[in-house]
């Protein structure tokens, strides 16, 4: 008999607060990472929660991110990031950005894409 696992979705659409960014774990091919999961309007974003100047989480509090003005801020050096589309666009690592994580909304929950 075949038991495979079924995939489950990260979250469910109403669970993400509009406006705010929450980390969720999520297990990838690489293996388990933890996402930066934002939710704007009717949709969904999300990143890897690393910073790609100093490779460490932009939190500042476990699960607790800073979003001014349409950016995401990294707690450690400051480097903003914008909330479109992960691109820093200041700080020290002004021009490169986060790694996207694609998602879908099935049924109101949300999936890894």
């Amino acid at each position: 008999m075949d038991t495979k696992i079924s995939p489950r979705p990260l979250c469910r659409f109403d669970e993400l607060p509009e406006g705010e960014a929450v980390a969720l774990d999520a297990m990838l091919p690489g293996g388990e990472e933890n996402l930066i999961v934002l939710r704007q309007g009717g949709e969904v974003r999300a990143w890897l929660n690393i910073c790609p100047h100093a490779g460490r989480r932009l939190d500042w509090a476990p699960g607790r991110f800073l979003i001014s003005k349409g950016l995401l801020v990294c707690a450690v050096h400051g480097a903003s990031f914008s909330t479109q589309n992960g691109a820093c666009v200041g700080g020290p690592c002004r021009g490169d950005r986060l790694h996207a994580v694609p998602l879908r909304l099935d049924s109101d929950e949300v999936w890894l894409a």
